[in-house]
């Protein structure tokens, strides 16, 4: 069996200059609760989720992606993935040991092939959570982060051979090829995402909320709020997911979702989806068409590469 050592997507951590404003926006639009916070760096959970922490805000002159993280089962298998990170030729930014963030743990942080940090974490205390009530229009967990990539293909192939992600489907063009790899790392249809852009970024962030009442509450708060309305509401075909984007005050395109598709690992075959296809994009048919200008919004600002956040 090949190896794979990821067992569920963690968090995704943020940067950006305006932190209390973005900060606001997360907690009182998002839905989101502040569970730590330390002079320009906070913590977010979502209150339907076990993870200590799904969103890290920090405080910095220059907006970027921190990282992306994931858990593993233990810390042996933190260990035997940093020996294999290590045999590969991959850079670490922090060799394995115990984590100072809320939870704490055991675990590291490496670069992957674009030069983007990701963080893989075990024995991360679980925390105390709750059922999201019926109409309560609030994030129950992180759904999944899709990234950009210039080169989609190798960093496809990085993820699988390093991590042991498994392609689920892919988003394809007659005209610009494959614009979209959906993978995932345990049966839900994707917790990671690849897309075709000029440059690494983060493409979205992706919240999963109770159910189709609570996505479309949720939905309408932000939209009342003044936030950008990008793109839905709407059912992809692949992960036959719901979808509402937004962006938030720093123009990170984040999504409410629900409903991601289980699949049978034994039986799951990938497919391959025509973008030129109305179907493909929104099965509803509720949601604007895709075009270049709700692309562009997904595009966001370069990261810096192969450079870790101070914290």
């Amino acid at each position: 069996m090949a190896f794979q050592p990821i067992t569920h997507l963690r968090h995704v951590d943020l940067a950006v200059p305006d932190y209390d404003r973005q900060l606001a926006f997360y907690q009182e639009t998002w839905g989101l609760t502040k569970v730590a916070d330390d002079d320009g760096l906070a913590f977010l959970a979502a209150e339907g989720s076990p993870e200590q922490y799904v969103v890290r805000l920090r405080r910095d002159r220059q907006k970027r992606m921190d990282l992306v993280a994931f858990g593993a089962a233990t810390p042996a298998d933190v260990d035997a993935l940093a020996e294999h990170l290590i045999a590969s030729g991959v850079p670490l930014v922090r060799e394995p040991g115990k984590m100072d963030t809320p939870g704490g743990g055991y675990g590291l942080r490496f670069f992957d092939v674009d030069g983007r940090v990701v963080e893989v974490s075990a024995e991360v205390e679980v925390r105390k959570h709750r059922v999201i009530e019926e109409r309560e229009a609030v994030p129950v967990r992180l759904s999944h982060c899709v990234v950009n990539s210039p080169n989609p293909e190798r960093l496809r192939a990085f993820y699988e051979r390093t991590l042991g992600f498994r392609l689920s489907d892919t988003l394809y063009s007659e005209h610009m090829g494959d614009l979209m790899y959906f993978l995932r790392c345990n049966s839900l249809h994707h917790s990671f995402a690849i897309a075709r852009g000029p440059h690494p970024s983060l493409h979205h962030a992706s919240f999963e909320m109770r159910g189709v009442e609570e996505y479309m509450r949720g939905a309408g708060r932000v939209k009342r709020s003044g936030a950008k309305f990008v793109w839905g509401p709407g059912r992809h075909l692949a992960g036959d997911n719901t979808f509402a984007y937004f962006l938030d005050p720093h123009g990170n395109t984040i999504e409410y979702t629900t409903a991601l598709a289980v699949l049978d690992e034994d039986t799951w075959h990938p497919s391959r989806y025509d973008t030129a296809d109305p179907m493909t994009q929104d099965q509803w048919g509720t949601a604007d068409p895709m075009s270049e200008l709700v692309a562009k919004d997904s595009f966001n600002d370069p990261d810096p590469l192969f450079t870790a956040p101070p914290v």
